[in-house]
Order: structure tokens, then C-alpha cells, then sequence
């Protein structure tokens, strides 16, 4: 059987995830959207949770906000790039960064001001109780009325990527992510050769809104981080800068148009407990 287990593949990504919000124009976007978001719903100060916050990116940004951040990652290669980068910018006394489990957080209710939860982190919760369990935990360690960013990988954008760059190897996998939006290691193996990316869950935007909802936060804005620019990764980065402009306008255009929204390769959410 494939392993594809989240942790030990971002154990191996190890400094990539740092680079790959600045890797090409589309995931500058991603990160671009993410932060005007939290530019305009996070309070003036106080501690942020950076959930899954890998290598510090978004820790970093924080940070340099002047909030006092707590990044928790599975991933000890994720945790030890995040201090690394937290330290590169003289941001230590800011950034505390420790190994841990959205499924399990280690702080007490109420305890942030703020909670992020940005790339994906838990779209790589597959099972749907433990997903459960995972953003219910979000909800209990924010304090009452705190914003709550959670951004997931969208399904739509995962059939297209199927289409568009592996059809010949990975064409079962379309109708079983179709039904239910689970990337597993079981699936692959049968589908794809047994060559694949770390087991994943693809949202569409109502299930999204669904199980944040079911978890006690109340949805505020659901934004599409690429919308049109999704899976365009190779054909941006070639492309000329006005060009790329004109696209990035189109998708801040269009990044609470539901449809686009569902199209997205990255769908956040702007949450409050």
C-alpha cells in the first residue's frame, strides 16, 4: 500500500512549503487573498493560533504585526523552518512554534485571540469524524467572538488537476473524489500506480460552510484564494507582468462569487467563534 501520510510528506517537502507561497503568481495569490483577510478581520493585538502553519509563513507575517503567534505543525521538519525563519527575522519573542495536532490542541478553551488555519491543514484530515474533531478543537481554543481563518484544498480544482496534468495514469481517481472528495492512499494504489501526493479531503464550498458551522463558528465570508487562476501555475509564470495583473484583478474581482468559490484550488473561510 502507498504511503502517503501527511506528516512524513512535509517532513520531506521540508523548506518547499516555505517557498511555495512565493513560487509563481498563483501562489502568490493564495497568500496575497489570504492576508488581505486577515489585514481586515483580525483584532488590533493580542495571541494568534497558526494551526498547521508549517514553515512560518504566515506565523512570520503575524508576527511582524506585532501579534504574539503559536504555530503548531505535525510535521517536526515544518517546526524546525518556522524557528529557523522566525529567528532569520528577529521575530523569536513573537513566534513560539512547537510540534502538535489540530485534531488535539494542547491550550486551554478561550485561550486565542485569533485562529488560523491557512493552506489546507485540514483538508489533510480525511476521516470525517476526526475532521470533525479537528475544527470543533479550532472553535474551543478561540475566545468567544475571536475570528477564525480556515482555508482547505477546494474539490473541483482537484478533478481539474487530474484532467489537466495526469488523465492517462489517474482517471479512476475522478469519480470517487467527484462523490466524496477523499485522495487516499487505498485509492491511489488502485487508481494511479500507487504514485501520489499526501492523502487529502477536496471541499466543495456548502460542505465547507456546513461543517464549520456544525463545529459552533458562524461563516462570515467564503473567499476563492485563485478562482480563474486555478491549476495556472505554468501558464502565469511565463506570462507576461500586465497580463498576470489583469488576472490577478479578475480573481480579487471575483473571489466571493460563489461559483468561483468552488472552483478554487484554495477556499478560506473568515469565521467567527
Amino acid at each position: 500500500m502507498t504511503d502517503l501520510d501527511p506528516r512524513e510528506y512535509y517532513d520531506e517537502f521540508a523548506e518547499g512549503e516555505w517557498e511555495r507561497l512565493d513560487r509563481d503568481p498563483v501562489t502568490r495569490m493564495e497568500f496575497e487573498n489570504t492576508v488581505d483577510y486577515l489585514d481586515r478581520y483580525l483584532p488590533d493585538a493580542g495571541r494568534v493560533l497558526d494551526a498547521g502553519g508549517g514553515a512560518g509563513r504566515y506565523a512570520c507575517w503575524l508576527a511582524e504585526r506585532g501579534y504574539d503567534v503559536t504555530l503548531v505543525d505535525l510535521s517536526s521538519e515544518q517546526v524546525a523552518i518556522a524557528r529557523e525563519k522566525a529567528d532569520e527575522r528577529g521575530l523569536v519573542d513573537r513566534v513560539t512554534a512547537e510540534r502538535g495536532d489540530v485534531r488535539d490542541l494542547d491550550f486551554d478553551d478561550d485561550g486565542f485571540d485569533a485562529v488560523c488555519c491557512l493552506g489546507g491543514p485540514l483538508s489533510h484530515v480525511v476521516d470525517d469524524v476526526e475532521r470533525a474533531t479537528a475544527t470543533a478543537e479550532l472553535r474551543r481554543v478561540a475566545r468567544d467572538g475571536a475570528p477564525v481563518f480556515v482555508s482547505v484544498i477546494g474539490r473541483l480544482a482537484m478533478l481539474r488537476d487530474v484532467v489537466k496534468f495526469d488523465l492517462e495514469r489517474s482517471s479512476g481517481l475522478l469519480a470517487p473524489i467527484a462523490e466524496d472528495g477523499d485522495y487516499t492512499a487505498e485509492r491511489v494504489e488502485r487508481h494511479a500506480d500507487g504514485e501520489g501526493w499526501a492523502e487529502c479531503h477536496g471541499f466543495r464550498a456548502d460542505e465547507f460552510e456546513a461543517e464549520l458551522t456544525a463545529a459552533g463558528l458562524a461563516v462570515e465570508r467564503l473567499v476563492g484564494l485563485e478562482t480563474v487562476a486555478s491549476r495556472m501555475k505554468r501558464e502565469l509564470a511565463d506570462a507576461d507582468p500586465d497580463a498576470v495583473a489583469d488576472v490577478r484583478a479578475v480573481v480579487e474581482l471575483l473571489r466571493e462569487d460563489r461559483a468561483a468559490v468552488d472552483w478554487s484550488e484554495h477556499i478560506l473561510a473568515v469565521a467567527r467563534a
